[in-house]
């Protein structure tokens, strides 16, 4: 099977996960995560933002890949197949590989929890959009 990759789908994704990681971690959830972390002193380096934007990007394009033979496995495509396709990408590798980190870092479950919704969010977002792009 071929896989055709819609380039500017795979970076409207990337842009996507990154606006959608400002404003979680941002505007909506900034002090949760100031609490939660302890870490007070926050600010954007621009390495971390293009580090971050490559990591996105990187991410969309493997997500891209899995959702192609994915929806061809589970016999699914369009919005439903994105969001199916996310979540259970989501729940194999981010939520178990992260927890296994929360677990011996030992760090707060409200932070686990902060941060697996906003990558199952991001996941999501990121996996419609190349679902849907033509």
């Amino acid at each position: 099977m071929q896989v055709h990759v819609n380039f500017l789908a795979v970076a409207a994704a990337a842009v996507a996960c990154y606006i959608i990681a400002a404003i979680w971690y941002g505007a909506i959830f900034s002090k949760v995560w100031v609490r939660l972390t302890g870490i007070t002193d926050m600010k954007p380096e621009p390495l971390n933002i293009v580090l971050v934007l490559i990591g996105s990007f990187v991410m969309a394009y493997v997500l891209d890949h899995s959702l192609v033979f994915g929806n061809a496995y589970l016999k699914t495509s369009g919005i439903q197949g994105g969001l199916m396709g996310a979540f259970f990408l989501w729940l194999g590798f981010v939520a178990t590989v992260t927890l296994c980190t929360k677990l011996y870092e030992k760090k707060p479950w409200g932070l686990w929890l902060l941060d697996n919704a906003f990558w199952l969010i991001a996941m999501m977002v990121m996996s419609v959009i190349l679902s849907v792009w033509p």
